[in-house]
């Protein structure tokens, strides 16, 4: 059995010395004298230097820009802090920059779905597709500011859409195929975009999908729409979108070639924005996260460089839907010279295996998901490395949840010996990491490696005073460039600040349960606000899944915490059984001691509960929140959006619980 902290692996001479990380490093030396001995010298001087440091990414990168760079920041505090403000960038012309100059074979997206084999989208032919899109904007009207917003699935022409809207400074959105109506429309009538891409459908386990009376009732509800491009992704035939003008996708990319000596990417400024990005909308109405092309384009270039250590010959895969911030960092990866796989459908499509068929035929260097989807394989008894030719897969990215010892055991035992298992940690808010891998360094069980580079993170008591080894608020005690430039509609800024800054004035705190250990690790358990509070001792659930999941009869757990009047607290466990399986009181008796030996008696819960389903958010998120607000009285209108989740019927069992409570 492994335990949380034990050694697993540590990267080879040969591995650290070909790193990103490596060579940056001995160009920080040479070019600019700053000697630094390993991976902990260079985090402490990134955040004690955050100018320096974010001005030789910069320099490093040699990022293409019109203006100065001398000035890395303005000096104004957070969140008002502006990167770089004396120079103008483009994000979608750094992603395309290699281009011209890349061999015509070379990849920049292998594409599968569930009826198509994988496909490859060559580097060259995207930028091609760019330009005509985004000259086909241009004569549609569409300038600086505007923006255009997407309702696809995971195809290439959702990153061809990306692309072009962004390099001629358009602003970006995107909603999955999948989102409901309201769930879509509450977000997108918040930015009143000008212009709708969106395919007629999609394709999940087997079925497909109709969604154009979807795209048809979005369109209507949208009173800024002047234009609906659509995409045949099934083949249904165009969207009924009443008086709004519309376009077919081949009609627009029909038009004559552009030469790339003869686009012109808009350079856009410091504080305008490159996309608005939402928060997962279970709870009220999802907040415009608006990040800058400036921003994002230095933290991903940081970020795929130094922390996923990606190049040339690397090829990144990690299933996404298109409203994930990580489908972003899948676009981002072609900064590198690399490529990424995008993949439409199912993840257990034909079977559980799916997945590593497709890392198996695109040879991909870098698989990602969720720990939840490891789960899965774990459970099924799927052994990848048995089974497929994964001699090109040598780094694993978890994202999406905390993870186990024994998620990172798996890989070790199933999949590759050899294998940098890492695991990351940040948000939409970010969209990056603030927490997560670092190239040169070992890997212990369900440990993330490392603060990342320029990241001042530390964990704060209910005080604020900065703890080691203990358990508390991750905070970030100074901006990075990645940080939101605002919240869509929110002039004074009032959202934003109550959002990340009230709770330790002038401080972000993120809202997550974090510890980090004296070499550095860090362990997330959770989301602060879904923390169980026990008499003042605060657990994460993430410690309560871990034990009651090894347990062989659950399937799948979700546990909360009340306060309730006077100072008490009521903690219930819901436990979903596998098939023909039963709560009695032996099995509640081998869970409650179960939790008692590994975690304390405070982990063990006030009640268990039998439930037939544990509500999940589309990004596959436990809804902690919204069944604690439920419990507590909160209207089921108000405490999540079924749109949001991936099984909106689940939330019945839990409203029939709060209101036998109320009664009683």
């Amino acid at each position: 059995m492994v335990n949380e902290g034990d050694w697993l692996w540590s990267p080879g001479e040969s591995r650290v010395r070909g790193s990103r990380l490596t060579d940056y490093l001995g160009w920080l030396a040479r070019e600019r004298g700053q000697a630094l001995d390993g991976y902990a010298a260079l985090w402490l001087w990134s955040v004690e230097q955050p100018d320096a440091f974010w001005g030789s990414i910069w320099q490093w990168c040699e990022v293409l820009h019109d203006g100065s760079a001398e000035r890395v920041t303005d000096g104004a505090p957070m969140p008002h802090t502006r990167w770089f403000p004396d120079a103008r960038v483009n994000y979608a012309e750094h992603v395309l920059r290699h281009a011209e100059r890349a061999d015509p074979a070379h990849v920049a997206f292998h594409h599968a779905s569930e009826t198509e084999p994988p496909r490859a989208l060559a580097l060259r032919e995207l930028a091609s597709q760019v330009r005509r899109l985004a000259q086909w904007l241009r004569a549609l009207g569409v300038g600086p500011g505007d923006r255009v917003v997407a309702y696809l699935p995971n195809v290439p022409a959702c990153a061809v859409a990306m692309l072009a809207a962004t390099s001629i400074g358009a602003v970006w959105s995107a909603a999955s195929i999948e989102f409901g109506v309201g769930t879509v429309v509450d977000r997108f009538r918040q930015i009143e975009p000008k212009v709708l891409i969106a395919g007629d459908g999609y394709r999940f386990g087997g079925k497909p999908y109709d969604r154009r009376d979807e795209v048809a009732q979005i369109a209507r509800a949208l009173p800024s729409l002047q234009a609906l491009l659509w995409l045949p992704t099934l083949g249904s035939g165009a969207p009924d979108a009443g008086d709004v003008a519309q376009y077919a996708w081949d009609d627009a990319l029909a038009g004559p070639q552009v030469a790339a000596q003869d686009f012109r990417y808009e350079r856009v400024a410091s504080g305008h924005p490159l996309w608005v990005v939402f928060s997962s909308g279970t709870t009220g109405l999802p907040k415009p996260i608006v990040h800058s092309h400036v921003g994002v384009l230095v933290e991903h270039l940081k970020l795929m460089h130094l922390h996923i250590d990606l190049g040339p010959g690397s090829s990144m895969f990690f299933y996404s839907t298109t409203g994930w911030m990580m489908w972003n960092l899948l676009v981002a990866a072609l900064m590198t010279g690399a490529s990424s796989v995008l993949y439409d459908g199912s993840p257990l499509h034909g079977g559980p295996e799916c997945l590593w068929r497709l890392a198996e035929a695109t040879r991909a260097s870098c698989f990602g998901a969720s720990p939840t989807f490891v789960q899965i394989m774990e459970k099924a008894g799927l052994q990848p490395g048995r089974r497929f030719d994964l001699s090109a897969l040598d780094t694993i990215v978890l994202s999406g949840a905390p993870c186990t010892p024994e998620t990172f055991a798996w890989f070790y035992e199933s999949v590759k010996r050899d294998l940098w298992v890492t695991s990351q940690s940040g948000g939409t808010e970010i969209c990056s990491g603030f927490v997560g891998s670092a190239p040169t360094q070992p890997v212990y069980a369900g440990e993330i490696q490392a603060r990342m580079l320029g990241m001042a993170v530390e964990v704060w008591d209910e005080q604020g005073h900065p703890v080691i080894d203990e358990v508390g608020e991750l905070v970030v005690r100074k901006p990075c460039p990645s940080m939101p430039i605002a919240f869509w509609n929110d002039s004074e800024g009032a959202s934003y600040r109550a959002a990340y800054f009230e709770h330790f004035p002038g401080v972000w705190r993120h809202g997550d349960f974090m510890k980090i250990n004296r070499r550095g690790g860090c362990y997330i358990y959770g989301r602060s606000d879904s923390t169980l509070n026990r008499h003042g001792v605060r657990i994460g659930a993430a410690e309560i899944y871990r034990v009651v999941e090894a347990v062989p009869e659950v399937a799948d757990s979700l546990v909360v915490c009340c306060e309730l009047p006077g100072g008490g607290f009521y903690m219930p466990l819901f436990v979903k059984l596998r098939a023909g399986g039963e709560l009695d009181d032996a099995l509640r008796g081998r869970i409650a001691d179960a939790l008692r030996r590994q975690c304390s008696p405070r982990h063990v819960p006030d009640a268990m509960l039998q439930v037939r389903e544990i509500p999940y958010t589309l990004t596959g998120k436990k809804m902690e929140i919204p069944v604690r607000r439920i419990l507590m009285g909160t209207a089921p209108g108000r405490a999540a959006n079924p749109d949001a989740m991936a099984n909106p019927q689940a939330l019945a069992e839990y409203l029939a619980l709060a209101r036998q409570r109320a009664g009683d």
